[in-house]
């Protein structure tokens, strides 16, 4: 379930992937979206700073010591619509950023599980800036650490660390979804609906401990003092044997200025879980969502679509020919919009020089995920929960 703190999943070019795809063109009625402000940060989509994945949206992220010119800026930071907070390898981190203590003056420290691996390190406290914006002394992760064991239930899910640049296949994971913290009052509270995410380490060993809103990692967009209701994420449409490299904005605000309105699009509000509803042959999937931080459509499995996987990546579908399919994404509001989508032999994709593709799937039963393909041609909308926007109040999707 994801509640708050959304679960995305990552992938590595021909190693291992999650994620979503589909093909369409822009239902953001001729709406200008982008261009020069300093609300707009240029991404890209390429194989990511380890040459290792696959429909990877890519950006620069500038973290300081709080209240000082003492800054980094840090490239290859992967744009996640599915998940909250900025988390960054300590590998990478050079500038020394102070932790977050809780009132006993230990240090936090979280275990963030995505669908595919978990990552551990302590909560540090960072000015994050991007484009022209900044959110001010914001709880981030430090990916990785060697200070502080990793709690085993932590790893009791069994997943990998995902930890360096091969691993993770990117520098840092910049989640812009649609909540304004990463766990939300799960983790304010004791008892079995807190999902001990969170640690308490002291010197004796790290403890699962409840952590109040303000102190869990946040989404930097929403503590932006203007253009703090959401983001946009806009890429052109690709040749269906994909590019090397694909050229992008993310845009913060919406209805905030004249290059952030929603124009024409679509509204789709989600229910608690950042969940809508998709309809594909003539089945209703509850359990479905817009994800620009996984790599491919994952959706049902292969004894529903009858789509072979591939041979040496069964996370992946292989149909001998392309396969065009059409969908139906309804959201908690009513409103409903059609979405065509194409799903290609991902053996024969990765057999080019290319690392953005705009057909590339596999299976994820009982679920749709539309991942970073799904961006491709059009405007899509993320707005954070409880934040004011011209179609009423957070969390929905829109294209």
């Amino acid at each position: 379930m994801r509640v708050a703190f959304i679960v995305s999943a990552f992938g590595l070019l021909g190693l291992a992937s999650c994620g979503g795809g589909g093909t369409g063109s822009s239902s953001s009625g001729g709406n200008v979206i982008g261009g020069p402000g300093p609300n707009v940060q240029p991404i890209v989509v390429n194989s990511g700073p380890a040459n290792n994945y696959a429909d990877g949206a890519f950006t620069s992220v500038t973290v300081c010591v709080p209240g000082t010119n003492d800054c980094q800026t840090i490239d290859g930071v992967l744009v996640d619509t599915g998940s909250v907070g900025l988390r960054l390898l300590s590998s990478v981190l050079t500038v020394s950023l102070p932790p977050q203590n809780d009132a006993e003056g230990a240090p936090v420290l979280e275990c963030n599980q995505f669908q595919d691996s978990y990552q551990w390190g302590p909560v540090i406290m960072a000015d994050v800036k991007i484009a022209g914006e900044q959110a001010t002394a914001a709880p981030i992760q430090a990916i990785g650490t060697s200070a502080f064991s990793v709690p085993k239930s932590c790893t009791q899910s069994g997943l990998p660390a995902h930890e360096t640049v091969d691993s993770l296949g990117a520098n840092g994971v910049l989640g812009v979804g649609l909540f304004r913290q990463d766990c939300g009052s799960a983790c304010s509270v004791t008892g079995a609906q807190n999902p001990g995410l969170y640690y308490s380490c002291p010197s004796s060993g790290c403890v699962p401990t409840t952590v109040g809103l303000n102190q869990q990692v946040q989404n930097p967009v929403w503590l932006f003092p203007l253009d703090n209701n959401g983001v946009i994420i806009q890429l052109p449409a690709i040749a269906a044997t994909g590019a090397p490299t694909v050229s992008g904005s993310m845009v913060f605000g919406i209805g905030t200025r004249s290059n952030n309105g929603l124009g024409a699009a679509v509204v789709l509000s989600v229910d608690d879980t950042g969940d809508f509803t998709t309809t594909f042959q003539g089945q209703s999937y509850a359990s479905s969502f817009i994800d620009s931080g996984t790599n491919a459509l994952y959706f049902l499995d292969s004894s529903t679509t009858g789509f072979a996987t591939c041979q040496d990546a069964s996370f992946f579908y292989c149909p001998q020919t392309p396969e065009v399919l059409a969908a139906t994404n309804r959201g908690t509001n009513g409103s409903s919009t059609s979405v065509n989508f194409t799903v290609a032999n991902a053996d024969a994709l990765f057999n080019s020089p290319n690392a953005a593709f705009d057909n590339l799937g596999g299976p994820n039963a009982g679920s749709f995920d539309w991942g970073l393909p799904f961006f491709f041609g059009r405007n899509v909308y993320t707005a954070i929960e409880l934040q004011s926007t011209p179609a009423g109040l957070g969390p929905y999707f829109a294209y």
